[in-house]
């Protein structure tokens, strides 16, 4: 049996190179071309190998034509202009996926599929995830090697000329979290919901299945050179459940694993290769594997923290974390690290849309639950300790010993978040922020005054009737009034998320700087979006809720076993479901009411009326639970 290989590194995508690494390892059988469309998704475009070492010249010079209207894609590759190509990224990492259950009769190898990341490209132009992403980083390593000639005195900070400079990095990471279960196994919520307030699962000891499928997982990451940091049982789940047998009949925990951080178009790229590969794993193994952001109401959902940072590497060889301070022990952060937070909590209205994107990302930014809902920062106590809030929109990540490793954590992701454009709208709105405070020439102290600054009082660049930075845990300091008036009211639905694009057109304008993004891809983002939105509204989300409503029977008898508690609570719980979900010949419920609605393309009413179903279908559950529990 030979040798198997994980990856290609960039420097071998030579065609002699990568011809004879195919034919030293025949358990490669197939090439698939991975383009990632405006939701995010990677294709698939398979090929079998002997083809495309065939025509490997002109597929990796001139891509692969296929059909643009089975991807994501709305209003660029339409019916009446649906072909796209798929061109290969020669510049980034080729990954090896193997196929467990299938081997080669040559070698005894599992079967292989070499996945190359590519850029979709629709009438001569790239309009793909991946492209935007490029475009980003490309954008933002070139206006600040600008800022550093029109500001010499930010390089001469730390020693160095901008001459001197030979890449500007931007490197990034990602956090991914995840349920795992037994498939068609389901937990009591109660069971559920009180291990997570008792904390009984965060950071116990793995066992069975779960612990092998997780340490497998690790050793692969390690073959891809992903570098594992660390996997670990998050705060939700409850304990396996065994059989007579001895066997695990019932698996029900939340999971995360970390790794290495990368450039922002590999770490990207990373991400899809490893959600697959952990998916992959957990179905050998007979257990399902749920990245949705709120998979299970009630309970603690999944996030996806995105790490965001940038340094300098040198023509000696030296590297420099561009958001340190000169000072760790005195100043929390660079001229530049100011500039870049403020920037991302500025424009964070039109960076919020492309983070939360679905409806089920609505449902995990709940009080609570650690999932920031509030525009604002937290930079420490003091000048030597770190922050710890965990309340906040973006984190500075800082120890005064490691200049290097200070960064900033986006904390709002999940795992349905588009990674490459969270990215690249991320670094587009630092790299105004960064532009608006050197163009300033502020002192640090006033740097740090304007990002402290209190509600009403003027700033330079931020908004004067807003505040951005907190110690405090914001859920607990402040009542939700209060936190709407200094941090602004976040949006509660998919559209009303989206419709900041058109209210914020200044800001909107930050992300087209460069070419980055442009209207057409905003507008295919907004039109994906929307219709995802709409057609789970009325086709799983109203569905699913009369299904659950259907379960809320009467379980008293008035006249032996009802107490007044039971009349009353019953009472409350008929009339909200009469509200929700029955028509009557004068009056609609309101799930008819938003069915109307989406169907008129009164998207304005869909979204308001989504809000008062959540609302409702909250207090319907808690009056249920309520309910049943007095029940003998």
């Amino acid at each position: 049996m030979g040798k198997m290989i994980y990856t290609i590194k960039p420097e071998h995508h030579g065609i002699q190179d990568i011809t004879r690494i195919l034919e030293e390892h025949p358990e490669i059988q197939f090439v698939s071309f991975m383009g990632v469309d405006i939701g995010g998704n990677g294709t698939d475009e398979k090929i079998p190998v002997k083809l495309f070492v065939k025509d490997m010249e002109d597929m990796l010079k001139y891509g692969i034509q296929t059909d643009g209207s089975s991807v994501e894609l709305q209003g660029i590759a339409d019916l009446n202009d649906a072909k796209v190509d798929i061109l290969p990224d020669v510049d980034c990492t080729w990954f090896v996926d193997y196929n467990y259950e299938y081997y080669n009769d040559e070698n005894g190898l599992p079967v292989g599929t070499l996945k190359i990341p590519s850029f979709i490209i629709h009438s001569g132009k790239q309009v793909c995830s991946r492209s935007i992403l490029k475009r980003a980083t490309f954008n933002f390593q070139n206006e600040l090697m600008e800022i550093f000639k029109k500001h010499p005195e930010l390089t001469k900070n730390y020693g160095f000329n901008h001459d001197d400079v030979e890449e500007i990095v931007l490197t990034s990471a990602t956090e991914l979290e995840m349920w795992v279960k037994t498939p068609e196994q389901s937990a009591d919520f109660e069971e559920l919901h009180t291990s997570q307030v008792l904390k009984e699962q965060y950071w116990k000891r793995t066992m069975g299945t779960v612990r092998t499928v997780l340490e497998k997982i690790m050793d692969q990451l390690e073959c891809y050179d992903l570098k594992p940091e660390m996997a670990h049982k998050e705060v939700g789940g409850i304990a396996n459940r065994i059989d007579a047998k001895g066997r695990i009949t019932h698996v029900m925990e939340q999971l995360e694993i970390d790794w290495r951080f990368s450039t922002t178009l590999q770490t990207a790229d990373n991400e899809i290769f490893i959600r697959e590969l952990i998916e992959d794993q957990f179905r050998h193994h007979g257990l399902e594997v749920l990245f949705k952001a709120k998979p299970i109401e009630g309970v603690a959902g999944n996030g996806e923290h995105v790490h965001l940072g940038a340094a300098v590497k040198l023509k000696n060889g030296k590297r420099i974390n561009l958001f340190a301070p000169v000072d760790m022990k005195n100043q929390y952060l660079s001229e530049i690290g100011y500039g870049a937070l403020m920037g991302i909590l500025k424009n964070y209205e039109v960076i919020n849309p492309i983070v939360t994107a679905t409806n089920d990302a609505f449902n995990r930014l709940k009080p609570g639950f650690e999932a920031p809902i509030c525009t604002v920062t937290s930079l420490g106590g003091s000048k030597e300790s770190p922050s710890r809030n965990r309340s906040v929109l973006v984190g500075v990540i800082r120890d005064s010993n490691s200049p290097l490793a200070t960064r900033f954590e986006l904390r709002s992701p999940n795992p349905y978040s588009n990674t490459y454009l969270v990215l690249a709208a991320s670094y587009q709105a630092m790299l105004d922020g960064i532009e608006k405070v050197t163009d300033a020439g502020r002192s640090m102290d006033e740097l740090e005054k304007e990002i402290s600054k209190k509600y009403g009082e003027e700033g330079f660049y931020l908004e004067k009737f807003r505040e951005y930075r907190s110690e405090e845990d914001v859920f607990e300091r402040f009542t939700e009034e209060e936190r709407n008036k200094l941090y602004g009211k976040a949006p509660a639905t998919v559209w009303e998320n989206l419709s900041a694009f058109e209210s914020n057109e200044l800001k909107q304008q930050v992300l087209k700087k460069g070419d980055v993004f442009s209207c057409e891809l905003i507008n295919s983002f907004k039109e994906s979006t929307v219709q995802k939105w709409k057609n789970e509204l009325k086709g799983r989300i109203i569905h699913d809720n009369i299904m659950l409503l259907k379960t809320f029977v009467k379980l008293h008898d008035e006249q032996n076993h009802a107490t007044d508690l039971d009349v009353v609570n019953w009472e409350k719980i008929v009339y909200l479901k009469t509200k929700l979900m029955k028509d009557s010949m004068t009056k609609k419920c309101i799930f008819t009411k938003i069915k109307n609605a989406l169907a008129e393309g009164d998207f304005d009413t869909a979204s308001e009326l989504q809000k008062q179903m959540n609302e409702k279908m909250t207090e319907i559950r808690g009056l249920y639970i309520q309910y049943k529990n007095n029940i003998f």
